[in-house]
């Protein structure tokens, strides 16, 4: 069997779960080691736009590989934020590393309610606005804004995981890219 060692950018129970949920549904045969490591996103704690979003992702894994360079993929999974015609679109980037291959894919996008986007606009983090909103206590290490928007219908990780799989395509087709 082939041992896999991936690399989170980021100690959040809820990436790491995802990313592992991803990468044993890509490589079913695998032992896999899955940890997380604290790095720097090196841009705003609330990315504003779609590239800067992608852009700390992308910086996420790079630092994590920095940090942790004896694995085989490092993952960044970076939340963010767009203004587009009055509405805020809420998504996800996510960039994987290897040793020689990069994927990258972003999650779906939903609008924001209006009392979040005043709170987003006044500076707020996301996850901080969800629990000022919702009278909740660190959403984001749990189901997010996305799971209590959809009433738990589709939580965090259960989002971020098909973007994570989908990120895994230059890896799983390397004869291609």
């Amino acid at each position: 069997m082939t041992s896999i060692k991936v690399v989170v950018a980021s100690k959040n129970p809820v990436k790491i779960n995802c990313t592992s949920q991803a990468f044993s549904k890509a490589f079913p045969s695998a032992i896999l080691d899955v940890q997380g490591v604290s790095v720097p996103s090196n841009v705003s704690d609330q990315p504003m736009t779609d590239a800067e979003t992608l852009e700390g992702a992308k910086n996420r894994a790079k630092n994590a590989w920095s940090a942790q360079p004896d694995a085989d993929y490092w993952v960044g999974i970076e939340g963010g934020i767009d203004q587009e015609s009055g509405t805020m679109e809420a998504f996800a980037w996510i960039s994987i590393m290897g040793k020689t291959n990069e994927g990258k894919a972003r999650t779906a996008s939903f609008d924001l309610p209006e009392k979040i986007r005043a709170l987003v606009n006044q500076g707020v983090e996301l996850g901080h606005a969800d629990d000022m909103v919702f009278e909740r206590t660190n959403s984001k290490q749990g189901n997010g804004a996305v799971g209590i928007l959809t009433n738990g219908l589709i939580d965090r990780a259960a989002y971020y995981e098909p973007a994570v799989v989908l990120a895994l395509i230059p890896f799983l087709n390397q004869e291609l890219y």
